[in-house]
Formats: C-alpha cells, structure tokens, sequence
C-alpha cells in the first residue's frame, strides 16, 4: 500500500508566543512492502511525521496520500484509513487494560465489527507472530507478564487489525537485549512473511542496519538524507552534525582501512564485519 507525502508542514501552537514548527515542507513517498527506517535525534520531528500517516494530526499544509486516497481531504473516513495503518506507541504496555491477554488482543478486531470465529483466528495467528503460545497465556493478566512480553501483546493487539502498514515508534526502548532481540526478530518475520510495510522508529543504529531496506533521517523537520543503509552510513559527518552515528561496528571497520586492511566500506552489521575480516585474514 503506497504512502505519499507532499509538502507536510505541520505548525504546533501557530499564532501562539509559543508557536513551533515541527514539520518543514517533507515530501516522501514510500513503495508498498518496504522496510522504513525513520532517524532523527529527540525533536527532529520523527513523531509528528508518523503521527500524520493514519491521521492522527492534520496538517498545518501539505497531502498525505495513503493507498490513493489524500486523507487531509474533507469528508474522508479516518476510521478506514486506520485499520490499513496500523500505529504502536513508544512503551505501548502502558495502553493494556483487559483483564486477560486474549480480550486485549482481540479489542481491536472486535471494533472492526468481525464476528467471534475471525476474532479468534485473528488472536491466535497474532500471539504467535509475537512468539506467545495462546493456550500458556491467553488467560493470563497482561500485568503479570516481563515488560518484554508486555510489549509482545500490545503489538499483538495491533496486529490482530491485519493492517497494510505497521509503524512502530522505538518498540525495543526500555527492554533488555533478549526482549529487544526478540521484539525485532517478531518485527522481522512480519515484513518477511506478510509482506507488510514496516516504519520503525528507531534511535539504534544497529537496529536498523540489522532490518531496514531504506532510512530516512529527519533534522529540524526535515527530511535531510533518503535512502540505502550501504548509502546512509557512508554519511558519518552528515549524521554526526545532528547527533546521530553510525553502526560501531562501522567505525571499526573504518579504522581497520585505515590500518590497510582489505576490508569492503559497506559493512554495517556484526555478521558482515566478522565475513569481511576472515576473508581479510585469509588473502594474508
């Protein structure tokens, strides 16, 4: 499902001694089933630009064109364009509240107005995307559960919508490294399986040279680089001037060039990093 986003502004408080421009005439499309990676330090706009894609804010100016329908229009139906664009919140553990994991996942697909059998299949094919067996927990609390496993059923919940889109806003913040692993393995298998579009927020540079087909990097409301990880990491100065980085195992590649070693610039995961210096090794 296409997104197209043309001249987005978007003003907070406009007219207002407190007035703040948090988007700054971005236009960005985004191709059906692709990977999205969306950077930027705190402020740069990241959230309000997501906040847009399923109408959750309107404009200052600009179009927002999901599946070719320019929902700034008037008299378009929100409602539809939210179920085909799903949105999970930073810490959206915090938006639980039945009192089994069952009824919570199964809210959203009960608003939709599916009858209880769809429900149900809706459920139980969402717990196991997240990696949650659905007869150990389906009627357990959900305040019971690790923050990890929290953070599994409120994806879950979005899931169990089907929507086209998926935009997640930093889901690993706050969690260990198995329940951040875990977390982005489930993202994974989504985009890989159901061929979904996948908008990650994400502040790990690591992250998203492990999942994203393409990064978009905002600063001050704008969007400033576009493109191919393999493109978007040989920016390191670009990145560094507004308080990003690249993935620390390309610094170390960077530096084992400039020791000479024949090791490919286009490195940005560990895997990559440990095939790259074995083949090294070997030519020596």
């Amino acid at each position: 499902m296409p997104i197209k986003i043309e001249n987005l502004t978007h003003i907070y408080m406009k007219g207002t001694p407190f007035e703040k421009m948090a988007l700054d005439n971005v236009s960005i499309e985004i191709n059906n089933g692709e990977f999205i990676a969306l950077i930027g330090h705190t402020g740069s706009g990241k959230s309000t630009l997501i906040q847009h894609i399923n109408g959750l804010l309107k404009p200052s100016s600009g179009n927002i064109i999901v599946d070719d329908v320019n929902i700034t229009a008037k008299g378009v139906k929100l409602s539809d364009i939210r179920k085909k664009v799903g949105l999970v919140f930073q810490y959206p553990e915090y938006q639980l509240f039945e009192e089994t994991i069952e009824k919570d996942i199964a809210f959203g697909p009960k608003n939709l107005g599916l009858n209880d059998e769809e429900v149900g299949k809706r459920v139980k094919r969402a717990m196991n995307i997240v990696g949650l067996d659905y007869e150990t927990y389906k009627d357990k609390s959900p305040f019971e559960l690790s923050g990890g496993q929290k953070r599994r059923v409120a994806i879950a919940g979005v899931v169990a919508m089907e929507p086209k889109v998926l935009i997640l806003d930093e889901p690993t913040a706050g969690l260990d490294p198995k329940g951040r692993d875990d977390i982005l393995g489930n993202i994974k298998e989504l985009h890989n399986e159901y061929n979904m579009t996948i908008i990650l927020v994400s502040h790990s540079m690591e992250d998203v040279a492990k999942l994203a087909t393409r990064i978009l990097v905002m600063d001050k409301g704008k969007c400033i680089l576009n493109g191919a990880p393999s493109k978007i990491f040989k920016e390191i100065n670009t990145l560094e001037s507004v308080g990003l980085g690249v993935p620390q195992v390309t610094y170390l590649v960077q530096r084992l060039r400039e020791k000479g070693f024949d090791i490919s610039e286009d490195v940005f995961t560990v895997e990559q990093a440990k095939e790259e210096i074995l083949r090294a090794l070997k030519k020596n």
